[in-house]
This record gives C-alpha cells, sequence and structure tokens, in this order.
C-alpha cells in the first residue's frame, strides 16, 4: 500500500512540475510580448486581445504556438504600429518567424535578437529603423529569410551575416533602400541578393 502510495505521489509531483514549468514559461513569454506592445502605439487595435490578465499568450491574436504552448510566430505585418523593438524579444528562444514588415517601427535593430537561433525568418522590411545590421544576426545558423530593405540602417553589412550566404541556410538576404555599403558576395547556392544602393557593391 506504502509503495502504491508513493507512485501515486511521485507521479503527482511529475505532473505539479511539468505544469509549473509550463505556467511560468508562458507568463514570462507574455511578459515580455506585453512590453513589447507598451513600447509600441496602436491605432488599430491589433494588440487589443494581448491581454495579461490571460496568462497563456498562445491565445492571443497575431501568436502562434507550437504543442508546448512555446511561441513560435508573430505576425504583425502592415498593423499599423509604430515605436521601438524591445531587446527582450531575444528570449523568445523559440520563435521561427518574426512578422513585422510595413509597418513604422523605428530605432535599432536589438542585438539581442542574434539570440533567436531557431528563426527561421525575419521580416523587418519598409519600417523606419535605423542603425547597423547587429552582426550577432550571423549567430542564427537556422535563418533562412532576412528582408530588412526599405529602412534607414547605416554602416557596413556584417561579415558574420554575409557568411550565412556562404555557411548557412540563407536563401533571401535584401538590404536594398538603406544606407549601407560593403560588398555582398554570391555562391553557387540559390541567394536573391538584392542591392540597389548605389553604396554597395556586389
Amino acid at each position: 500500500m506504502i509503495v502504491v502510495w508513493f507512485v501515486i505521489i511521485t507521479k503527482f509531483c511529475e505532473a505539479y512540475k511539468s505544469f509549473h514549468v509550463l505556467h511560468n514559461t508562458c507568463i514570462w513569454t507574455g511578459d515580455i510580448l506585453y512590453s513589447q506592445k507598451k513600447a509600441w502605439k496602436d491605432p488599430n487595435n491589433v494588440l487589443q486581445s494581448w491581454d495579461p490578465t490571460l496568462v497563456n499568450p498562445c491565445t492571443w491574436f497575431h501568436i502562434t504556438c507550437n504543442n508546448e504552448n512555446s511561441v513560435i510566430r508573430v505576425d504583425l505585418g502592415n498593423a499599423g504600429l509604430s515605436g521601438g523593438l524591445i531587446p527582450e524579444l531575444g528570449r523568445l528562444t523559440q520563435l521561427q518567424y518574426l512578422e513585422l514588415y510595413a509597418n513604422n517601427i523605428s530605432g535599432p535593430i536589438p542585438a539581442q535578437l542574434g539570440k533567436l537561433t531557431k528563426l527561421v525568418s525575419l521580416d523587418l522590411y519598409h519600417n523606419q529603423l535605423s542603425g547597423p545590421i547587429p552582426s550577432s544576426l550571423g549567430n542564427i545558423k537556422s535563418l533562412k529569410y532576412l528582408r530588412l530593405n526599405g529602412n534607414g540602417l547605416s554602416g557596413i553589412i556584417p561579415k558574420k551575416v554575409l557568411d550565412l550566404v556562404l555557411t548557412g541556410n540563407l536563401t533571401e538576404m535584401n538590404v536594398s533602400d538603406n544606407e549601407l555599403f560593403g560588398t555582398i558576395r554570391t555562391s553557387k547556392k540559390r541567394v536573391t541578393t538584392i542591392t540597389q544602393d548605389a553604396k554597395i557593391s556586389s
């Protein structure tokens, strides 16, 4: 009888621990996304469902989660948002798609986005971003689509980012219509590099 109770208690503790971890994960993920919401102006109320009293952000519009309730997609293209990107976005470690194109997002691209090592697509094109392209983006070996065109980015295109063309999975990189300079190298891989800026040589 004691053995049976021990097994039951052990199973209960394991289940409680799993729930506790999942609950805490949802809370801090929701905190990050809600902090980003507060950093933006949202005249169209597209983020109305991002309610901090709803613990699980997987219930929010424009958010997609996997079976483990980890956020894997943020889809907010052409949403009329303005404001900056918070560094804490780099803590969404399961994120695969960050789609924020065609808004009025301004300021720098946080270097912390380089911690999103499962990211497949980073679409920040047609915004008002400024400053350099962080070299930390070169850490994202899973990245296939990097579209930063139509911003006010400046400086040298980091070598680590260019190396993704040769050593990573990067199949499309668009950095046109910025104030960048540097050399876009080509490879035998099928890569689309659009380099319309006068300061960029190919």
